[in-house]
C-alpha cells in the first residue's frame, strides 16, 4: 500500500465556509521524487487575513488560481497513478485540520475520495513510537519548513522515513 503524504494551506479554520487555498503531496518512499502542488481558487468570500498570511499568497493572487473541481480531479489522477496496491493511506502531521479539508473537497468536487474515511496522523505515530504524548518528530525534518505545502509534506515524509529506519517501524511503502 502507497502512504502520501499531505500538507494544506488555507484562508480559515474550516472547508466550506473558508478555502483550501493550496496543498502539497509526496509519495512517500525512498526517493521522495513523486510530488503533487495544487493551488485552489477561493469558494467563500469570506477568507480571515492572518491565516491567509501563512500561504504566502494575497487575495487578489488566490482568486487567479485553478477552479478546485480541477485541481481535485488531478490530484485524484495522480493519486491512482502513483499508488499501489489497495488504497492509499493519506498521512499528515495535522491529520485533523489537513484531512478535513481534502476530504471534504474531494467529496464535494468530484463525489468520492481516493483515500476512503480514514487518515493517519504523523505526531500521534511519533509519540507512540517513542512512548511520550509530549514528544514531537519536527526535529527529524531535513526539509525545512517553509509553508511551501510541496516543502511541509516532503519535510514531513523524510521524518517518516527516519521513524521507520531508526525505531524498525513496520511498514510498507510501495
Amino acid at each position: 500500500m502507497s502512504y502520501i503524504m499531505v500538507d494544506i494551506e488555507s484562508d480559515g479554520p474550516i472547508p466550506g465556509d473558508y478555502s483550501m487555498i493550496s496543498f502539497g503531496a509526496v509519495l512517500v518512499d525512498d526517493h521522495l521524487d513523486k510530488t503533487f502542488y495544487g493551488k485552489l481558487k477561493p469558494i467563500s468570500d469570506k477568507w480571515i487575513p492572518e491565516a491567509l498570511a501563512v500561504s504566502g499568497f494575497s487575495r487578489e493572487e488566490t482568486l487567479t488560481f485553478e477552479e478546485p473541481h480541477i485541481v481535485m480531479q488531478n490530484f485524484a489522477d495522480w493519486i491512482k497513478e502513483h499508488s499501489k496496491g489497495r488504497q492509499p493511506v493519506f498521512i499528515s502531521d495535522n491529520n485533523g485540520f489537513d484531512w478535513m479539508f481534502i476530504c471534504w473537497y474531494f467529496h464535494h468536487f468530484i463525489q468520492k475520495n481516493p483515500f476512503g474515511h480514514s487518515s493517519q496522523n504523523l505526531g500521534s505515530l511519533y509519540k507512540g513510537v517513542v512512548k511520550d504524548m509530549f514528544q514531537n518528530f519536527k526535529h527529524l525534518r531535513v526539509t525545512k519548513h517553509t509553508h511551501n505545502p510541496v516543502d511541509d509534506a516532503k519535510g514531513n515524509a523524510e521524518a517518516l522515513l527516519t521513524i521507520k529506519k531508526e525505531f524498525e517501524l513496520k511498514i510498507s511503502l510501495k
